[in-house]
């Protein structure tokens, strides 16, 4: 069911400064300026993705919705939030939601400028940076590794949150991360950690950080093409042990010791003719960077000059029935049946061709975000959610859900969090 327009306005707060629009002032004894959380000491690289990445769209927020807050110094304070409204917005400023981590009743909010700790118990808040605790204030993951909060950070390396629950370790290059920006982190069963970095994914066997001896660094050199690419976003634990891994080369699989692959040539991700008339971005990263016009050459794509190539694997998760599903740049989402590829686009029922986001909630079910909305697999079938129905924008790049049914959903300048029906 849509929600009528005009609730937005009312269910909106922004973070850091916290100002409530229809639900009454914030709650904090600070008179700093309102600030954007995202903002707040960042150092001015901390939100800038490496040289060649694949380009964000710019953001703005959705027509009738109040402009974000200006930036600020506050580092906490408290909300107050309506809890009998449909949904709450919060806006982080002009930054981008990369991940969002339920932790019990505390979300931690992970954008381009900073980390949010959002108690939903007392609507506290505080913020956690490069000022206080990480060496950078950009996030692309969290979720807890050895029972710790862990983020992965733009170029700052992993940092874990010590038992205290106010300082934090960090394990950087120095420590033998691969490189300093951290895409994603996993725990797998047999209790090794996976780093995955723009510069190849570290295993750390036995999940022994302080052990030099025990960190691994694969790379498409040393796998010798086995992992196609050595920018890894994103990697997760599929059936029996198995380590996906996405790469801007195409899908890894890391199982009993040996190394498979895939790209668009062998079955990943829509062909240009059936979605170049839904490609959203229109800015070619090949004439951004060498990197990727290099990359255009190499996969054939020289005659694209638009934001398509279904071999940048940018999204990962393995859905119920232990299917890993990936997520393209313009390609769609494929799910892979042990033998072949199947891809889904705009044509079968996708809001968008360019995929941010890809979730399994704590009932099963798979969620995908894209460029155009959120989209749920149900029965064969997508389902779509817009700002219509409560999201801050149509954008969606990170989301969690609770096991009472809630779901936080990450765009392009804040969060929006859904409540279960009742």
């Amino acid at each position: 069911m849509q929600i009528n327009q005009k609730l937005v306005a009312i269910a909106a707060i922004t973070f850091s400064g916290l100002i409530t629009v229809g639900c009454g002032k914030s709650d904090t004894a600070s008179k700093t300026p309102a600030s954007s959380a995202a903002n707040s000491a960042a150092p001015a690289t901390s939100g800038q993705l490496p040289p060649g990445h694949p380009p964000m769209p710019s953001g703005q927020p959705p027509a009738g919705q109040p402009p974000s807050a200006s930036v600020g110094e506050l580092k906490e304070g408290k909300l107050k939030v309506d809890a009998t409204q449909k949904f709450t917005q919060f806006q982080v400023g002009d930054r981008n939601v990369k991940t969002i981590y339920a932790d019990d009743k505390v979300i931690w909010i992970g954008t381009s400028g900073g980390v949010i700790h959002y108690d939903t118990r007392d609507d506290s808040f505080k913020i956690v940076d490069a000022s206080n605790g990480l060496l950078s204030s950009g996030a692309f993951s969290i979720g807890k590794i050895k029972g710790r909060i862990t983020i992965g950070t733009y170029g700052g390396g992993m940092s874990m949150l010590n038992d205290d629950g106010k300082t934090w370790k960090n394990y950087n290059i120095p420590e033998g991360v691969g490189d300093s920006f951290v895409y994603k982190v996993i725990e797998a069963a047999n209790g090794d950690i996976w780093i995955a970095t723009w510069s190849g994914v570290n295993r750390v066997r036995g999940g022994a950080l302080d052990d030099p001896s025990k960190w691994d660094l694969f790379t498409v050199e040393n796998t010798h093409g086995g992992l196609p690419n050595d920018w890894v976003y994103s990697l997760v634990e599929g059936k029996d042990g198995v380590i996906w891994l996405a790469t801007e080369g195409g899908m890894a699989r890391f199982a009993n010791g040996k190394w498979d692959n895939w790209n668009h040539a062998k079955g990943m991700g829509a062909p240009y003719e059936k979605v170049k008339d839904d490609i959203a971005f229109k800015t070619d990263p090949g004439k951004a960077s060498e990197h990727h016009a290099r990359q255009k050459r190499e996969m054939g794509l020289e005659g694209v000059d638009v934001a398509y190539n279904p071999n940048y694997i940018v999204a990962l998760a393995v859905d119920r029935n232990g299917q890993p599903w990936a997520g393209t740049w313009g390609g769609g989402v494929s799910r892979f049946d042990g033998d072949h590829w199947t891809t889904y686009t705009t044509v079968e029922g996708l809001p968008g061709n360019h995929i941010f986001m890809l979730h399994k909630d704590v009932s099963g079910q798979l969620w995908i975000g894209t460029n155009k909305g959120l989209a749920l697999w149900q029965d064969g079938k997508f389902k779509v959610m817009t700002t219509a129905d409560g999201l801050l924008a149509d954008n969606v790049f990170a989301m969690e859900t609770t096991p009472d049914g809630g779901k936080w959903v990450g765009s392009y300048g804040g969060v929006a969090y859904l409540r279960p029906s009742k």
